[in-house]
């Protein structure tokens, strides 16, 4: 295999990156911490010659994407990512099994009416379209519902904010696998609520990831999917872009090698 140039966003995942640089350095190929300042005087590496894939923040992920010469760059299409996107290709797993898509404002503004299709739930699950997210996904109360209990002001300053709107499920588990092409390549529990990343993922969620991962239309050709288990059935929970997800306890060799056969695979 070509060596090849990870470029690593230490400061946001210190964690997972002290493992991804090892391996990524053990599989030869190089690793590139990134500068922030870059983008102020121009300065990344241009590595010509060379395959460069990113890891680090979403919103470096998009504009590296987006921006950038690097081949592939960063795995980070977010057209492709955003729930309205994937949502009703996923509909026979999806942890929802009924959702809105609206803006913020009339979410807050529209009352019972707006809720009416869900049923009228007291609580919902209210998140971001867009898998950068403007602000987390929480469980709020509908009544009294406001654009300040969503963040608005502080994290992002657009009422008209297109929002996903759900009943409340119970999640009893979560686990993140990183798939490459229609292969689970490796997988790790986690606790969301502290970001604390847990042991290997048992069979039972890796076969259910292999069977959505062979099923499903892919948002892109290496990303990241969080499944669970809500009610003791396996479900569908998220789909991440994968240069800008952290990989919690998920084997870093076993990634930086399926990632870096792929993209040298596809670049033939």
């Amino acid at each position: 295999m070509s060596p090849m140039a990870w470029v690593l966003e230490t400061e946001v995942f210190p964690d997972s990156h002290r493992g991804l640089r090892d391996a990524v350095i053990r599989a030869g190929h190089q690793a590139i911490s990134w500068k922030d300042e870059w983008w102020d005087n121009d300065g990344w590496p241009r590595l010509p010659e060379q395959r460069v894939i990113f890891h680090g923040s979403l919103g470096n992920a998009s504009r590296i994407a987006r921006e950038l010469p690097w081949s592939p760059g960063a795995y980070c299409d977010t057209d492709a990512f955003h729930c309205s996107a994937w949502y009703p290709r996923a509909a026979d797993w999806l942890l929802h099994d009924s959702w809105l898509l609206l803006p913020a404002r009339e979410l807050v503004t529209g009352g019972d009416a707006v809720l009416q299709p869900l049923g009228n739930p007291s609580r919902l699950f209210v998140r971001p379209d867009s898998p950068l997210k403007p602000f987390s996904g929480r469980v709020v109360d509908s009544a009294g519902l406001t654009l300040e209990a969503l963040d608005f002001g502080f994290y992002f300053d657009d009422s008209e904010l297109p929002v996903i709107v759900a009943p409340v499920r119970s999640i009893e588990r979560e686990w993140r696998f990183v798939i490459v092409g229609p292969n689970v390549v490796a997988g790790s529990s986690y606790e969301p609520e502290g970001r604390v990343s847990g042991g290997s993922a048992p069979e039972e969620a890796a076969a259910f990831a292999r069977t959505v991962a062979s099923r499903i239309e892919r948002p892109q050709d290496v990303y990241i999917m969080d499944v669970c288990t809500s009610g003791g059935s396996m479900r569908l929970l998220e789909l991440n872009p994968f240069s800008g997800a952290d990989l919690h306890g998920c084997d870093r060799t076993a990634v930086v090698n399926a990632v870096s056969c792929w993209i040298e695979a596809s670049s033939r």
